[in-house]
């Protein structure tokens, strides 16, 4: 654990490769048409569609396999463009920037969270919003028995400790935690 910002990590000579990581994300089942997939990813969307308009740009940082969040905005009129480094690796996407960005089930594989969410924050417009979904790990958890740690390519683990630390080291406005929801603001 960071004695800094309270994060729990993996040592970099466990991070997997490029490769297993890909095998891993490709041995989800993920369809953007299953409705049970949808109800997992509505903190974001539903977010999204209460503070956004239609008129707004957004990046769907981590899209992964099965882009079920832009699916689901895309219905419902907005504009998200997509980014992941494995399955949608357009570094185009990287020069533009957005109103928003959405991370669903992503920032636990960062192997840099710095570095990462200091690009993120790069790609925020001004009043812009990074709507993120992990897990947080906290005491009355028993982290050695944790599903979330055991999965191989989750190398980082937050709290809301650490949360508060990215906001504070990066110089975000706030950041709220609702759940597994985490809304970054510039």
């Amino acid at each position: 654990m960071c004695l800094v910002c309270g994060g729990v990590f993996r040592p970099p000579v466990d991070f997997p490769s490029i490769q297993e990581e890909k095998t891993r994300y490709e041995e989800h089942e993920n369809d953007v048409e299953d409705t049970r997939y949808q109800r997992f990813v509505s903190p974001i969307t539903d977010i999204v569609q209460k503070e956004q308009s239609t008129n707004t740009i957004g990046l769907d940082f981590g899209s992964g396999t099965a882009p079920v969040i832009s699916k689901v905005l895309d219905d419902e009129g907005y504009l998200i463009k997509q980014y992941d480094p494995i399955f949608c690796p357009d570094p185009n996407v990287l020069k533009s920037t957005y109103d928003y960005i959405v991370c669903c089930e992503v920032i636990e594989h960062f192997h840099n969270p710095l570095k990462e969410f200091n690009r993120l924050k790069g790609l925020l417009k001004p009043k812009g919003r990074l709507y993120c979904m992990t897990l947080l790990y906290h005491a009355g958890i028993d982290f050695a028995n944790w599903h979330y740690q055991r999965d191989d390519t989750h190398v980082f683990i937050y709290q809301e400790k650490t949360l508060d630390w990215i906001r504070n080291a990066l110089l975000f406005d706030s950041v709220k935690v609702e759940e597994r929801l985490i809304t970054f603001s510039t």
